[in-house]
């Protein structure tokens, strides 16, 4: 017995790069294939594409020292309309709310949709519709509903209305009201003369949608480092639809921020006006008090009597005068705030910045600014309303406690003023007391006289700032379509579509060649072969072609049997040549080929003049008998195993099949119990009993991984050929001959791959395979070569 073989495994890369790259040029023309239809597509989704641009504009917040009218006003005015410093972030948002851009969609009826029906692709006519639909319904309904059909003229005055959703088709006249789904419309030529048979697709899609999908597609961003300038973009179809959505778009936020100015002026001029009622009224009463203080007491003139109290008490007059002022107009403000009707907005730029109340004025006219206008598109239950309306109580009541602490400080100024004033009059000991009384009097008169000027010019101020309110924001780039598209990128696209056409097949072949699990090629063998010889591989044999080799035979078949021989010499070369080499031929399991490798084989060694015994010990699954004219009940080895009296010249048949003479054991009827025949000394007395008048016995055994009938009698073997079979022998079975040979349960191993396809493997040629079968044999038969003359004697044998 063989000793135990020492596997020692090398850690060393079986990935050969250039088999790899074959493995895919073999399937060239499907990548080239591949390649080209994503080409193909490539181009016609260029072709049937709409391109989309891209178009720009540009405009510039304003601020209020912007406003030159408002400037000049004495006081400066722009306190009055001030809304806050807006940040270039809130102007954005501001641009791409729901509620502006709705506005800008629906007065601009982008949610009406013409398309001019093509022979492949519909384009949208936008304002090159030769109809246009005139909606009869109130525009709650139209801004909701969803609407698909199709206008196609029959005449000058007639069309016919199809219906896409629902089955709908009736001739309808130009201008007649139509009455689909619930909404009443009219369609109306645009052009003198209609072409017959020029179908519409018109489409109405809900409001809210469109105004969705132009914030969604819209992008605004600051323009450089600029930081009041805004850039504004918008990627669409139809180049004059974009620039008419970003034009009005701006002209609607100019006219929303002025509108919003405005609203502020209107209720400033309303406080003002209310409180020269009052004053007016107030004023009314302290003149008659005078009139009739003079007249009880006949005072004349009195500012002559008073003129050193005047001039000591001057300065504390004043600031008394601009206390109670101030007093007076936080009393209105906070009656305002505390009336009936809640969130109202304030009045400002009265001066009032004690406390921060000028501050908090500006901000609570801006949380009740953007309170009413979500009120416009939404409800008081609107979870920004809410919040918005929580932060106004809550400023509302800061405010008031901000009032109250604000009063209480200008009332003990004032105690502080009247008490340094009595001081000074003290010092008037002689003055008599009526001098006081009518001083008292007319200090009260001259403070609702300033009081009551002020506010008259307050109220000038206020009217011919909400006659000249200033914009918001200038146009500085109305908006421009570049002439390159954006989207699709003709080179781009092709590239891509080529790229990706070639990868689909290649990632195929990738993902067949991963999931493949067979033996294709030697390539395959590679880790078994570093320790087993190889002698040779087998092509595929078509159905056209002979699978028994044939004398003087130049296929390739034949030549690849030659070159298993020549392979086989040197290996047996070093043998005892007195007797005969025994040649076992096994496989891993079933249909591997190896019948075949064993019935050719001993044609071919026969071919050279060689004694050759064939032996089929497939006992269980005899197929020697169908390369013959023999029956599977023809007596054989398992007569021979089983009966003693059965001799071996009685089980051996001489065959002459085309001049090639071969001595063939056939494996007889299949017997119960194989493995118990074999075991017996039958199976060796009679290899020893005919290796001495044969070359080469060659056994053809059962599969080793199915049954153990091969290695019972395997070390009978001088030489093992095992044999694979490509697009069959699964790679992981590669391990189990590997697994025989190191542990000596086979003897001599050697490899032969079966059914080899060269026409899938370019690199055939590698091996010499592909190129020599096909080469020097075409050139003897021109040339009349030596193989051909010696045809002809064995063709006038026959």
């Amino acid at each position: 017995m063989e000793e135990l073989q020492d596997f020692s495994e090398k850690e060393e890369s079986n990935f050969d790069l250039k088999a790899e790259i074959y493995k895919y040029l073999t399937h060239w023309k499907w990548l080239v294939l591949g390649a080209f239809l994503g080409l193909m597509v490539a181009f016609l989704y260029n072709r049937y594409t709409i391109p989309k641009f891209n178009t720009e504009a540009s405009m510039m917040i304003l601020g209020d020292e912007d406003n030159s009218i408002v400037g000049a006003l004495p006081s400066g005015g722009g306190s009055i309309l001030a809304i806050g410093q807006n940040s270039l972030d809130n102007q954005i948002v501001k641009l791409k709310s729901k509620r502006l851009v709705e506005g800008v969609v629906d007065s601009l009826d982008l949610n009406v949709f013409y398309f001019m029906e093509g022979n492949i692709i519909a384009v949208e006519a936008y304002k090159r519709s030769p109809v246009r639909i005139e909606f009869l319904s109130s525009p709650e309904v139209i801004n909701n509903s969803l609407l698909d059909f199709y206008v196609t003229p029959k005449t000058s005055n007639t069309y016919v209305l199809e219906g896409k959703s629902e089955e709908y088709s009736e001739v309808h006249e130009f201008g007649e009201p139509v009455g689909v789904r619930g909404i009443k419309f009219k369609i109306t030529p645009t052009v003198s003369q209609i072409e017959a048979q020029n179908t519409i697709n018109i489409r109405l899609w809900p409001l809210r949608d469109v105004a969705a999908d132009f914030i969604w597609r819209m992008n605004i961003s600051p323009k450089g480092q600029a930081k009041d300038i805004l850039s504004l973009s918008l990627t669409g179809e139809v180049p004059e639809k974009t620039q008419d959505f970003l034009n009005t778009l701006m002209l609607h936020f100019n006219a929303d921020g002025v509108a919003d100015k405005r609203q502020v002026a209107e209720s400033t001029a309303k406080f003002i006006q209310d409180r020269l009622e009052l004053i007016s009224q107030e004023l009314d009463s302290v003149e008659g008090g005078i009139a009739d203080f003079k007249k009880e007491n006949q005072i004349m003139d009195v500012g002559s009597s008073a003129g050193q109290y005047l001039a000591k008490s001057s300065m504390a007059e004043q600031e008394i005068f601009t206390l109670e002022t101030q007093l007076l107009v936080i009393n209105g403000i906070e009656e305002t705030l505390s009336s009936a009707e809640p969130y109202q907005l304030l009045p400002e730029g009265l001066g009032m910045e004690e406390g921060g109340i000028g501050g908090s004025i500006t901000q609570y006219n801006d949380l009740i600014l953007q309170r009413n206008a979500y009120l416009k598109t939404g409800t008081s239950k609107n979870p920004v309303v809410e919040t918005i309306t929580e932060q106004l109580d809550s400023l509302r009541n800061s405010l008031l406690k901000n009032i109250e602490q604000t009063k209480s400080t200008i009332r003990i100024r004032i105690r502080e003023l009247s008490q340094l004033e009595r001081q000074a009059e003290g010092q008037f000991s002689t003055f008599p007391g009526l001098e006081k009384g009518i001083r008292s009097i007319e200090r009260q008169q001259q403070i609702k006289e300033q009081l009551y000027l002020f506010l008259l010019q307050r109220r000038e101020e206020a009217a011919i700032s909400f006659a000249a309110t200033s914009p918001v924001a200038k146009i500085i780039d109305p908006a421009y379509t570049y002439n390159q598209p954006v989207d699709p990128k003709p080179w781009l696209i092709l590239t891509g579509g080529g790229i990706i056409g070639f990868l689909i097949p290649l990632i195929v072949i990738f993902t067949i060649n991963f999931l493949d699990t067979k033996v294709h090629h030697k390539g395959d063998l590679q880790p078994l072969i570093k320790d087993i010889p190889f002698l040779g591989e087998i092509p595929r044999v078509t159905s056209e072609e002979n699978e028994v080799i044939q004398i003087n035979d130049r296929s390739p078949l034949a030549e690849s049997f030659r070159i298993l021989r020549t392979n086989l010499a040197y290996l047996v070369q070093s043998r005892n040549k007195e007797k005969a080499e025994v040649i076992f031929v096994t496989s891993t399991i079933k249909g591997e080929g190896k019948t075949f490798v064993s019935f050719n084989l001993a044609r071919t060694l026969a071919s050279t003049g060689k004694k050759i015994l064939l032996v089929g010990a497939d006992v269980r699954n005899p197929k020697l008998h169908k390369y013959s004219e023999e029956t599977v009940d023809t007596k054989g080895l398992s007569d021979y195993l089983y009966d003693h009296d059965v001799l071996p010249q009685d089980i051996i048949n001489s065959t002459n099949q085309d001049n090639i003479q071969v001595d063939v054991i056939f494996s007889g009827a299949i017997p119960p119990n194989p493995a118990e025949l074999l075991m017996n000394d039958r199976m060796e007395a009679l290899l020893k009993g005919v290796e001495m008048n044969y070359d080469f016995v060659i056994v053809d055994t059962a599969p080793t991984m199915i049954v153990t009938d091969t290695l019972l009698i395997s070390q009978l073997a001088d030489t093992t050929i095992y044999v694979t079979r490509a697009n069959y022998t699964e790679k992981k079975l590669l391990d189990f001959p590997k697994e025989l040979k190191q542990q000596g349960k086979l003897k001599g191993l050697a490899i032969v791959l079966n059914d080899v396809d060269y026409s899938k493997f370019s690199y055939g040629a590698k091996y010499g395979y592909a190129y020599g079968y096909g080469y020097g044999y075409g050139a003897d038969e021109e040339k009349g070569s030596i193989i051909n003359r010696l045809k002809k004697p064995f063709k006038k044998k026959v």
